[in-house]
């Protein structure tokens, strides 16, 4: 069994076209699951909180024996465009760490803050940043944007201001930002599960974003939907 996740009606939409699942969910909570084909397919919702409740649910209930987060991102990267896909071979989360004296400090999430290392990017695993290579190659001919692979850190907030994501980008290095792969990231580790993250930007994460994100949301999803269809047929 695959598991693989998204947040939002849009990219549900775009994976249900590609996938043809059960039509009736399975509803745990405020998680929704389509089942069918070997595949169990949750919609989460937004946020860390969401993502690392379906995560486990897939891993436990579904038995799942791989993850795969399809979805939409904001682009830190200044020559990526809208419609950009990234799959992540490296990712974080930055919203987690301690405040001293009235200043906030990014630190590794997961960890007692006093002390911690500071948050940065950290590498998947060999066999999956190879795999994702491997799904580069297969898809960037077929899609009309660019593919690549990237940077993808995480917190629970829409990032709507140019000054915020240039700090990102030049702290961290990464080329986007969502809602939910680290998180997700986390508990796969936690499982000893391999996590797939395919994010395709909806916007630039500057103070047009809000505008963007509504008018390529569908565009974007779709995009990272074909790559999950083509990732699937490799795992088998």
């Amino acid at each position: 069994m695959h598991g693989i996740l998204c947040a939002t009606p849009e990219e549900l939409a775009a994976l249900r076209d590609v996938l043809h699942l059960d039509p009736e969910p399975e509803v745990h909570g405020r998680t929704e699951v389509w089942t069918g084909h070997g595949l169990a397919l949750a919609r989460s919702g937004l946020g860390k909180v969401n993502a690392a409740a379906a995560a486990a649910l897939l891993l436990t209930r579904y038995e799942a024996r791989a993850l795969i987060f399809s979805g939409v991102a904001g682009g830190l990267h200044p020559e990526l465009p809208v419609g950009s896909v990234l799959l992540a071979d490296r990712l974080a989360i930055h919203d987690y760490g301690i405040v001293t004296a009235g200043r906030f400090t990014s630190t590794r999430s997961g960890v007692i803050p006093f002390g911690a290392p500071p948050a940065e990017l950290e590498p998947v695993a060999p066999h999956v940043r190879d795999t994702l290579a491997r799904l580069l190659a297969e898809v960037a001919p077929r899609l009309e944007h660019p593919v690549r692979l990237g940077g993808i850190t995480t917190a629970d907030y829409f990032l709507n201001c140019g000054e915020t994501r240039d700090a990102l980008r030049a702290t961290l290095g990464a080329d986007a930002i969502d809602m939910e792969s680290g998180a997700v990231a986390q508990v796969a580790e936690a499982w000893g599960a391999p996590l797939y993250v395919i994010r395709t930007l909806s916007d630039l994460a500057g103070e047009e974003s809000h505008v963007t994100f509504t008018e390529m949301e569908a565009m974007a999803a779709r995009n990272s939907a074909a790559c999950v269809k083509a990732l699937l047929e490799m795992l088998g």
